[in-house]
């Protein structure tokens, strides 16, 4: 284990916008599509913000963990666990399965990539 502040700094910033959206943003764009992108950004900060683990190992364990709870969103989970009159947690945890969501994941981690590629090149510059 090991503290980052670079994706510490992202991780609040992105958690910040997400907020925002959750909060205000009521369209059929940004909140379901840019706001499943960035969760997917969002979690692969923290995890990179605590844990000394590779950009690949980090994008695929959040992808895949992204992938697992829209899985369990199909089973209702929320409402299996006893927490479909919780508002956080039908938010945070979502109630309705879409493949859509799945590609905005997808986005997520393709754009989490491209970052780091073009932040380690210019490093090396």
């Amino acid at each position: 284990m090991r503290f980052n502040v670079y994706y510490f700094i992202w991780s609040i910033v992105l958690f910040l916008i997400e907020l925002y959206i959750a909060l205000y943003v009521r369209d059929n764009f940004i909140r379901p599509y840019i706001g499943d992108t960035l969760v997917v950004i969002l979690i692969y900060s923290v995890v990179r913000t605590f844990f000394l683990i590779s950009i690949q190992k980090a994008a695929t364990g959040v992808l895949l963990f992204s992938f697992a709870i829209e899985f369990l969103q199909y089973f209702k989970i929320v409402e299996i666990l006893g927490l479909q009159s919780s508002s956080i947690a039908r938010t945070v945890i979502g109630t309705t399965f879409t493949w859509e969501d799945l590609l905005a994941y997808t986005l997520g981690f393709i754009m989490i990539l491209c970052f780091e590629q073009l932040f380690i090149s210019y490093k090396k510059a």
